[in-house]
């Protein structure tokens, strides 16, 4: 069966990696780089969470961090 020329060849997807912070907990840290990724990327689709850590001062927690893999579509030349 030949190929249609017509037909959608499919979607392509950029993916990047923030890290978010928070005093509160890891669930705030990735809403940080939600909400900040939704002010500069358009129409993001997985937000995937790579790795969780915290960073320490003085032997307690400072601050959580959320390392985060963002996918959204890609919209370069056809």
């Amino acid at each position: 069966m030949g190929c249609d020329r017509n037909m959608s060849d499919g979607d392509v997807y950029k993916i990047v990696e923030l890290v978010g912070t928070s005093k509160i907990g890891w669930e705030d840290a990735v809403k940080t780089v939600v909400d900040r990724a939704t002010k500069s990327l358009r129409d993001l689709r997985i937000a995937e969470v790579k790795e969780l850590d915290v960073r320490l001062e003085n032997g307690k927690i400072a601050e959580y961090r959320a390392k985060v893999r963002l996918s959204f579509k890609y919209e370069g030349e056809d």
